[in-house]
This record gives structure tokens, C-alpha cells and sequence, in this order.
């Protein structure tokens, strides 16, 4: 009787694991909608982006269906970890520090970082000319994470964090930073959104960086899953015609 009990617990066990994977047909994901073009919220209030087309696009090929919520940047990690979501896809960079918490998906976006300036700044054109500067960041990003390293070198005056892109541009905007360190995918997607800022990118400033879908550790179906749909995505030509959408190019 002892056998035939343990033996119904680790069946239980095993199904209760495998629904992670899968959400009875439903795949919870979690964003931070203010990363354009990425992920953002539209007029209507629906979710946009090239990663929530991606996603649903995913979902589209294991036949599930995507329900996603908007939460804070920095509570993404902590929610996927307590299985409230099966995935986190928000422009994630994958660095060591975070893949000791959470499994990533093969690559599926290359990005940099770039500084966000005043138009009528001359002197800020690296990460080099930073000294003496204050910087505005999105917390708990690699823009954030790599100003706090000048910061700590002291390269840095001063290092404001904010919760979205949006809040550290603006306090660029207002004066009280003087440059954002962000990607540039995104900083070109809010200049583009903003015509009127009096602000300019300044191209590339880092090494390349790369985004993946976060999964929890113990959900390795799902990370097989979601790595074989984008294999897929990318050989039916799905992927290239999401990248056109949002980017303008293949």
C-alpha cells in the first residue's frame, strides 16, 4: 500500500510539472510593457511588440494560447521563480548573474547599448565620457548595470534609477541626468515615438548583447519546446517577416 501511494504522489508530481509546460493549453507569460518596440501598451490598452508577436507566435506552433501580463521590470525574475508564469519575454539580456536564477531560450534578439543625450550635447559620444556625468537608467538593466560599474569606478557623479525607459528619458529631458544608458533598439523606437524630445542616441557604445525567453529551471520540457518553435519560426520565414514589422529590415 506504501508503494502503490508513493508511487501516486510522483505520478501526481510529474503531471503537476508537466502543466507548468503547458497551463492545460494556456502558456502565462509575463512582461513589463514599457520597453518599445519591444513591448508596450497600445491606445486601446491591448500589449504590442515585436516580443509579444514573437511569443504569440510561439504559442501558435505548440497550440497554446498566450495570455499575457503586464508586471513591474523588476518583479519578472521573483514571479516566473514562484511559478505564477511559465515564461518572461521582455528584451531579457542573458548574462551569467541571471541564468543562475532561471533557464534562457536559445538567442532571438541582438541588441547594444547606446547613450541618450541632450540634441545639444557635443562632449558625450562613449561610456569613456561619462566622468563627472549623472545617468539615468531603467533599473535592473544592463544599462543599469553597466552605469553602476562607472558608477562604482567612479566614472559616475551621480547613477538615477527609474522603473521604466519613459521616466529616464525624461529626467534627461528635465535636466536632472544628463544622459540614459539603454538599449538602442529602444532608444531609437522612443525617439521615433517622441519627435518633438530634444534628444539624440548615440549609436552603439557596448558590446553586443543578446535577449532570451526566461524559463524556470525546473520547466525543461517547455525550454525544449519553446527553442524547437523557434527554430521553426525562423525557418518558415515567421520570424524575418515579425523583424520587418518592427524594425523596417530583414
Amino acid at each position: 500500500m506504501k508503494k502503490i501511494l508513493v508511487l501516486t504522489l510522483v505520478v501526481v508530481l510529474l503531471l503537476s510539472l508537466s502543466s507548468l509546460a503547458f497551463g492545460q493549453g494556456v502558456l502565462k507569460v509575463a512582461t513589463e510593457a514599457g520597453f518599445m518596440p519591444f513591448e508596450y501598451v497600445s491606445e486601446e490598452g491591448g500589449l504590442l511588440g515585436f516580443d509579444m508577436d514573437l511569443i504569440r507566435a510561439i504559442g501558435d506552433i505548440l497550440g497554446l494560447d498566450v495570455v499575457i501580463d503586464n508586471i513591474s521590470w523588476d518583479g519578472l525574475i521573483p514571479a516566473l521563480l514562484n511559478y505564477n508564469y511559465d515564461a518572461v519575454i521582455a528584451g531579457v539580456t542573458i548574462t551569467p548573474e541571471r541564468q543562475a536564477n532561471v533557464n534562457f531560450s536559445n538567442p532571438y534578439f541582438e541588441s547594444v547599448l547606446t547613450l541618450v543625450t541632450k540634441e545639444n550635447v557635443t562632449n558625450v559620444a562613449s561610456l569613456d565620457d561619462l566622468a563627472g556625468k549623472t545617468a539615468a537608467v531603467q533599473i535592473s538593466t544592463t544599462g543599469d548595470f553597466t552605469a553602476s560599474d562607472l558608477y562604482d569606478a567612479g566614472q559616475l557623479k551621480n547613477l538615477s534609477r527609474f522603473d521604466t525607459v519613459a521616466d529616464a528619458m525624461q529626467a534627461v529631458i528635465i535636466g536632472v541626468a544628463d544622459v540614459v544608458v539603454v538599449d538602442l533598439p529602444v532608444a531609437e523606437a522612443y525617439l521615433k515615438a517622441n519627435p518633438n524630445a530634444p534628444l539624440k542616441a548615440m549609436g552603439a557604445v557596448s558590446a553586443n548583447e543578446y535577449y532570451g525567453i526566461a524559463i524556470h529551471k525546473n520547466n525543461t520540457q517547455l525550454l525544449e519546446q519553446i527553442n524547437a518553435a523557434l527554430d521553426e519560426l525562423k525557418a518558415n520565414g515567421t520570424y524575418a517577416a515579425i523583424y520587418e514589422t518592427w524594425f523596417g529590415a530583414k
